[in-house]
């Protein structure tokens, strides 16, 4: 189920508080905690983001303010500026999470696009949305566009998030001429997806003029009197340069008067006209240059029983004048008749109802490489695990485990002689306390001794001797492997400077094989540009039969599982359904038959070709109405030689980041990494080898509960 919605806008101006505020009136009906996020605010000439205080403090919600942003817009610019998005999505996606954990529903609510960079900013909502995986609604302003420029916009900026596979399961048309309500509904449904709902709001002169306090924020005034009337609504404004008598008629009902604060005659004028039956009520006073009314006029105001607020700023007349006509309108915490308004034209133009169906229905079938980046440390760090690391003096291995050791996420065990260690971590300039973490070395420990037993009596039946175990458990592979079945590790990575063959072969023959598992398989985590797909197996079993196969199958969707992927299972041919024949094809055919026997709850289709199974438009047309083809997040290659060049090569020509080879099947986690592995690979290894020893944990706890109900029965 759904947990939040994107709000997001083509262009500045667009009126989309209206929708946050009314979507959030109508959540807090619904739910019974709901959390408020912006991922950029505005910083510039303001204190604090408008719209998170107005969320705040008119719904009451249990919410810090320094939690409801990701990024000022300058610390945002400066970061792209650089380079660095990364930076980006991994703050916006750890405070999001963060409020995740804690409401049950979230309303974020995209950027203000704020001066120049329009489309820098409609790109980055649309990369936020898809790596955050949730559906958006689209705000658009009708203001000043004609109908085909305005679909044409809508159409474009609907496509965009489309092709990144962000949901838009609505489009709310904002700020239209009433006359034009259902005839742009009809024009936008025209561009868009039939599923898509699509609401119009009308223009509300309500809204689109500021009030007194929305100039006395624009000036960063000062208020003389009347501060609790800053709200009156402003629908005119003149300048006050004539004689008293001239100026008078001129006066507009809702009219704010500019005039420089020494007119002491124009002031008092104002106020008693807004008083007199005889003229209009007019909203306020804006006194100019800084010029603050000399104590005897002021004294005398402040004597009339006036409910007018007047305003102290420091620009002169022109200056003023010509800012406040281009002064935008804005809905602040204080302006309760904003807010109330806003509720009221969502609730009756918008099918609410419908509208809250569709977004908390909405089902996430897709994990993007942030969010499962984000989730493999998430995960790691609900029960710290001790991971040993055989490679101790391999760069990349000490700086992964410099990274770890800062975040304190594992315990590390690297083996290797300490003076040698050491030493590479200084003249590399690697920030890694060699005090802070356990080094053991295999030649000198005495722990070797207990190992070296305990091999030959697990291998003796096969012929092992003693003196083979004693020259064995000296092998870093062996001797990491020993740690992990002797319990003194919870699992191991290497292969950064070893074999596969080198790295499995101890596990093999010492940690084994669990129970229900017949073959050791390996699936990798390919972090493709806009999803998480598990590829299997693409080191291990060379030309694996049906049945093993299948049971690669079946490891692999349970793995997917596990680490958040919804798992829809390809097995990969070089045809698809019943258009191909062949020995390799029936082999294929009969794995899917198999999964689909012995395990019903596992989406499968096979025989299926690589482009049917990951894109929806092949898919459809190749196996029209198949459940998996065109959305595979799990690809199951028939041989080693397929799969293992399918990845490197999708690896290399899209730069996804290949997570693994994860192994599946061992009654312990031991994981290889390729001898080309980055820093990077090694520390995502790590973080999965300590999330499969969680999970060996907690089914180790499972079956002695088992036994002690047995014993006790």
């Amino acid at each position: 189920m759904n947990k939040a919605v994107y709000i997001a806008t083509l262009e500045p101006n667009s009126g989309k508080s209206l929708i946050s505020i009314g979507l959030m009136n109508e959540l807090l009906v619904l739910k019974n905690k709901v959390g408020y996020f912006r991922p950029v605010i505005n910083d510039e000439g303001e204190s604090k983001d408008n719209h998170i205080l107005t969320m705040i403090k008119y719904f009451n919600l249990d919410l810090k303010y320094e939690d409801a942003y990701g990024f000022k817009r300058s610390e945002l610019v400066e970061l792209l500026n650089k380079g660095e998005e990364s930076k980006i999505l991994d703050r916006i996606i750890r405070k999001y999470k963060k409020l995740e954990k804690k409401y049950d529903f979230i309303l974020i609510e995209g950027s203000d696009f704020s001066g120049e960079g329009t489309m820098i900013e409609f790109e980055l909502n649309v990369r936020l949305a898809a790596n955050l995986s949730i559906p958006v609604i689209l705000v658009s302003s009708g203001v000043s566009k004609s109908l085909e420029e305005y679909t044409s916009n809508i159409k474009l900026a609907y496509e965009s998030f489309k092709e990144e596979k962000v949901e838009v399961p609505a489009i709310i048309a904002n700020k239209i001429k009433p006359k034009n309500l259902k005839t742009v509904v009809k024009a936008i449904k025209k561009v868009v997806d039939k599923d898509t709902y699509v609401a119009a709001i009308p223009r509300d002169e309500n809204l689109l003029k500021p009030s007194v306090r929305d100039i006395l924020d624009a000036f960063k005034g000062e208020v003389l009197i009347g501060e609790k009337y800053l709200e009156k609504p402003v629908k005119y404004y003149e300048v006050g340069a004539m004689q008293l008598r001239h100026y008078l008629t001129r006066l507009r009902e809702k009219t704010v008067v500019i005039t420089p604060g020494d007119r002491a005659d124009l002031i008092l004028g104002a106020i008693q006209a807004d008083k007199s039956d005889n003229y209009p009520s007019i909203s306020g006073l804006v006194l100019t240059g800084g010029i603050k009314p000399e104590k005897p006029v002021m004294r005398l105001i402040t004597s009339i029983n006036t409910s007018l607020p007047i305003i102290l700023v420091r620009p002169n007349t022109y200056e003023t004048t010509t800012k406040i006509a281009e002064l935008k309108p804005r809905i602040n915490p204080y302006d309760v008749r904003k807010i109330l308004r806003s509720i009221q034209l969502f609730k009756k133009y918008v099918d609410v109802k419908f509208l809250l169906r569709k977004l908390i229905s909405y089902e996430i079938n897709k994990m993007t490489p942030s969010m499962f980046l984000y989730n493999l440390e998430e995960w790691a760090s609900r029960e710290k695990k001790t991971i040993v690391l055989p490679e101790g003096t391999d760069e990349r291995i000490l700086k992964a485990a410099c990274k770890l050791q800062a975040t304190g996420l594992v315990d590390l065990v690297l083996l290797g002689k300490r003076d040698q260690i050491c030493n590479i971590v200084k003249n590399k300039g690697i920030n890694l306390d060699c005090n802070k973490i356990k080094i053991i070395d295999p030649d000198t420990d005495p722990v070797a001794e207990k190992y070296a037993e305990k091999l030959y009596e697990l291998r003796k039946h096969k012929g092992m001797t003693e003196t083979t175990a004693k020259d064995l458990i000296k092998d870093v592979s062996y001797f990491g492997t020993m740690m992990v079945h002797e319990g003194d590790a919870d699992g191991m990575v290497s292969g950064a400077a070893h074999t596969t063959q080198h790295t499995i072969r101890p596990a093999l023959q010492v940690i084994k094989t669990k129970p229900d598992a017949k073959i050791v398989s390996s699936t990798f985590f390919m972090c493709l540009p806009d999803r998480v797909s598990a590829f299997a197996d693409c080191a291990i079993n060379p030309n694996p039969n049906a049945e093993e196969l299948a049971e690669i199958a079946i490891q692999t969707a349970d793995s997917a599982k596990k680490f958040g992927i919804k798992p829809k299972v390809a097995m990969l041919s070089y045809s698809s359904g019943s258009s191909g024949k062949g020995a390799d094809v029936e082999k294929v055919k009969k794995a899917t038959e198999i999964v689909k026997e012995l395990r019903p709850d596992i989406l499968v289709e096979g025989p299926i070709q690589y482009d049917a199974a990951v894109d929806p438009e092949v898919g459809q047309k190749k196996l029209p109405g198949s459940p998996v083809a065109g959305q595979a997040s799990v690809l199951i290659f028939p041989d080693l030689n397929t799969g293992n060049n399918t990845y490197k090569a999708v690896q290399r020509e899209t730069g996804a980041l290949a997570i693994g080879p994860m192994l599946q099947g061992l009654n312990k986690p031991v994981n290889d990494l390729s001898r080309g592995c980055t820093v990077d690979d090694v520390y995502n290894t790590i973080l999965i080898t300590a999330i499969q020893a969680q999970e060996e944990n907690k089914k180790e706890k499972k079956e002695e509960g088992k036994k002690t109900q047995k014993v006790k029965a």
